[in-house]
């Protein structure tokens, strides 16, 4: 465990409070503003405005991160932000209230996203990216445990006390916000002369970046433009017969499995190469979305659930581990930025196609849809070379 390094653990820790607070919201979210009254469509609404937020912000503060040298600060920020957001919802129940409130969360995550990554791609070496990266996811996603836990809990006592529990999350997203004010930036001699920094900056580093970050690029957003949310899967068992506790069940199973396997699978990646789990990570989801198309049995569900744990496990943190191997230290902040802006975009896409193949076609027809195209993505990162340490490669 040397590579763990405290930081890494602060970092893992800060991760896991807000993830708690999160996910302890996400499965009583849609029936929240229904309850306040807030239709189909403005829910909808809502969460491509917030998603979007957040996509757009990623990315420039990745770049404004890079560019001042600092990391921390906007991880405190960004925390402080997700926080702060979840009493917010219940204090008011305006519709544009619950916007600005909601957009506050997600435009928290656009701030840490990028300098949090570029920390933890800082405390690794190049050997050492894929254990370092699945250590934090899997921290992370215990957080994706707790909180659907501790809801399902509360709920159980006090059914339909939806505001009370808002109130509640702020209790762990508050403990993240303390805990990031144990991280230090590293004291570099270098001075970095202050640049100016416009909002869509972010987007001129596609044009110099490295010829090996824009092909895996184009390969992820290629993937996440058929990865739609996992609330389709969730609606799916749903509709094969599970109830809502058992739903959130096996949501939380999954939450469960990726939190176990993302450390080990990462220790494995940096022994056999981070490409070749990465693959193996995208056959096990078009497996799961297969299975998936044609499934009506209750217990297969949580066999294909439990393949999409490992699937989360070997792809999430060791696609980020690939980007930070293939870019140079310096702009680690903006190319993740950057795609985890793109990915934000394309994942609202994604969910919208899904809707509408679902509503034309069937459930059946979205999933197998999403199944083939991943097979053919697969054959594309096949023919990318093995991500190698930035320092060692020509730059072109």
């Amino acid at each position: 465990m040397k590579y763990i390094t405290k930081t890494v653990w602060i970092l893992s820790l800060v991760s896991l409070f807000t993830d708690t607070a999160s996910e302890m919201l996400y499965p009583i979210m849609p029936i929240y503003l229904k309850s306040i009254g807030f239709s189909i469509v403005l829910i909808g609404i809502l969460e491509g405005v917030a998603e979007a937020t957040a996509g757009l912000s990623k990315g420039y503060f990745g770049k404004l991160s890079d560019n001042s040298g600092k990391r921390v600060p906007f991880v405190q920020i960004g925390y402080a932000f997700s926080a702060i957001s979840k009493p917010m919802m219940a204090i008011f129940i305006y519709p544009l209230w619950i916007f600005f409130a909601r957009t506050i969360d997600r435009f928290g995550k656009g701030i840490r996203t990028g300098a949090r990554d570029a920390i933890l791609s800082d405390e690794a070496t190049p050997e050492a990216k894929g254990k370092v990266f699945g250590f934090h996811r899997s921290m992370d996603t215990l957080g994706a445990v707790i909180g659907p836990s501790l809801a399902l809990v509360y709920l159980y006592y006090f059914p339909e006390n939806y505001k009370t529990l808002f109130f509640i999350a702020f209790i762990p997203g508050l403990l993240a916000v303390l805990a990031s004010f144990l991280l230090k930036d590293k004291r570099t001699k270098e001075m970095k002369p202050k640049v100016s920094t416009p909002f869509f900056s972010f987007l001129n580093y596609w044009k110099v970046s490295p010829i090996a970050y824009k092909k895996l690029v184009v390969g992820l957003l290629a993937f996440t433009l058929f990865n739609s949310s996992d609330v389709f899967l969730l609606l799916k068992a749903k509709q094969s017969g599970l109830d809502d506790t058992m739903v959130i069940g096996v949501y939380i199973f999954y939450n469960l499995i990726y939190a176990m396997f993302a450390f080990p699978i990462g220790i494995i990646a940096d022994k056999v190469g981070l490409k070749k789990i990465f693959i193996i990570g995208l056959v096990l989801f078009s497996v799961v979305y297969f299975g998936m198309s044609a499934n009506t049995n209750l217990y297969l569900f949580f066999g294909l659930f439990f393949l999409y744990g490992i699937y989360a496990s070997a792809t999430e943190g060791i696609s980020k581990a690939w980007i930070s191997n293939i870019t140079d230290k310096k702009d680690t902040a903006t190319a993740i930025g950057t795609f985890s802006g793109f990915q934000s975009i394309c994942t609202m896409l994604a969910s919208t196609f899904a809707g509408l193949i679902w509503f034309q076609f069937g459930a059946t027809m979205t999933f197998l849809i999403t199944a083939i195209a991943t097979l053919i993505i697969v054959l594309y990162f096949w023919t990318i070379p093995k991500p190698d340490n930035f320092r060692n490669q020509v730059k072109k």
